[in-house]
């Protein structure tokens, strides 16, 4: 009864985002409510108040975690856009075809994903777009296929997406047969939504906007530009040398552009220079969104706590059998709640006896719950990110991009499938 009441609650609450637009109401509250009532009801009917709890605080914890990394990076993108830092990269761009534009984001978003991670290079590459293109409807498009883009070429990187991060970790996969077992797969999940989607475009042509901006001015956002890339690519090394969690490095590499935009604007007046601040920058971000992603992994973690994804996981394994059956429901799953604790249940439920380190079941485990978020908008942290920078509508992207990453998701467990046939 009590799991019912948990999972109606989650499913209202669930459909009061996606209908944010007819309800007039922001999603923020939708999901701050939704996470609330479901530990709500958790704690009411538990014998121990204080065990619950005891499990709020842990998933807060890492709740926390996700949100100060993504309020630290997009921080530092805000910065970098208030100091013209994107002008530079958009004055290297020499091509005024749409199509062949989408392409090129789209290749630059997969590899950087690899690189950064997903959530960051997502945030950086929506707010590049958002420079260069004028029309609303082409922003949403371009960041449809960056959240695609940015979860498949976080899949197949050990430091590109938190599920990818979790298995390597737990010693489920290393790091190179990852990257070599799923590279070929990524990229099929990738090239044929960009390919649809570039034809969307074809004979469209935009102009890259002119920047008029004085030598100190360049000088500077050239110098914010570097530091900033430089500290989004430091964070995953902070976080393979000290073993310190993301969220620890991101926070540094804001102090320390904190430290940099000091330096820079200290001898300006204090009027012109306050523009420039970290500060500024803080009051500029969508802080709507960071609540939202609050409350929804909230909702999901009561889920999580309550045992019912681990009980929907068993009845997976029961009633399915097969391990790519599994793997591929799983993957579905994750579109519609968090894929971090979808794949904390699976490391519980299979131990490395059952499938020893660097499984076939592994493999795909991190293919598809890294890609299969994709198909519905806040079912990544990719996607909530976008949603937030552009303000991208649940059931615009429902319509629009759901099935073409669900294309890309097929199309990447074939390649997968034929891989493991045909070439070992």
């Amino acid at each position: 009864m009590i799991s019912i009441l948990i999972i109606s609650t989650f499913i209202a609450g669930y459909l009061a985002i996606a209908f944010e637009h007819p309800l007039r109401l922001n999603k923020a509250a939708s999901a701050l409510i939704t996470g609330v009532l479901c530990w709500t009801i958790y704690i009411v009917q538990a014998d121990a108040a204080h065990t619950v709890t005891e499990q709020l605080l842990h998933h807060l914890g890492e709740i926390a975690s996700i949100l100060f990394f993504l309020l630290g990076a997009m921080t530092i993108v805000e910065l970098i856009d208030s100091h013209h830092g994107f002008d530079i990269i958009t004055q290297k761009i020499n091509t005024h075809s749409k199509s062949r534009l989408l392409l090129i984001i789209t290749v630059l978003t997969f590899f950087l994903s690899a690189l950064l991670d997903n959530l960051t290079t997502a945030i950086v590459m929506a707010s590049l777009c958002a420079r260069l293109l004028s029309n609303k409807e082409d922003k949403l498009w371009f960041c449809g296929m960056i959240v695609i883009a940015a979860n498949a070429g976080g899949a197949w990187s050990p430091l590109g997406d938190v599920t990818t991060t979790m298995l390597w970790i737990g010693g489920q996969i290393t790091a190179l047969n990852i990257m070599k077992q799923l590279i070929l797969p990524s990229i099929a999940v990738t090239v044929l939504p960009a390919l649809i989607i570039a034809r969307r475009f074809k004979g469209q042509t935009f102009s890259i906007p002119s920047i008029n901006t004085s030598a100190k001015t360049k000088k500077d956002g050239q110098i914010i530009l570097f530091a900033g890339i430089g500290f989004l690519i430091f964070v995953p090394v902070f976080k393979t040398l000290t073993h310190l969690p993301p969220f620890m490095g991101m926070l540094l590499a804001l102090g320390l552009m904190w430290v940099i935009t000091t330096v820079i604007h200290k001898n300006k007046e204090p009027e012109l220079a306050e523009k420039f601040t970290v500060a500024k920058a803080l009051q500029k971000i969508d802080t709507p969104s960071i609540l939202f992603f609050l409350g929804i992994l909230l909702a999901v973690s009561a889920l999580q706590s309550f045992g019912i994804l681990q009980q929907m996981a068993a009845i997976l394994s029961n009633s399915l059998g097969n391990d790519y059956a599994i793997g591929a429901s799983l993957g579905v799953l994750s579109a519609l709640v968090d894929n971090v604790p979808l794949v904390a249940a699976s490391q519980g439920m299979y131990d490395l006896h059952t499938f020893p380190t660097d499984h076939d079941f592994w493999e795909f485990l991190a293919l598809t719950t890294g890609t299969g978020g994709s198909a519905i908008i806040i079912g990544s942290a990719a996607g909530v990110a976008v949603m937030g920078i552009e303000k991208i509508d649940f059931m615009w992207y429902l319509k629009k991009i759901s099935w073409l990453a669900l294309i890309g998701f097929v199309a990447g467990m074939l390649v997968f499938l034929l891989q493991k046939q045909f070439l070992q």
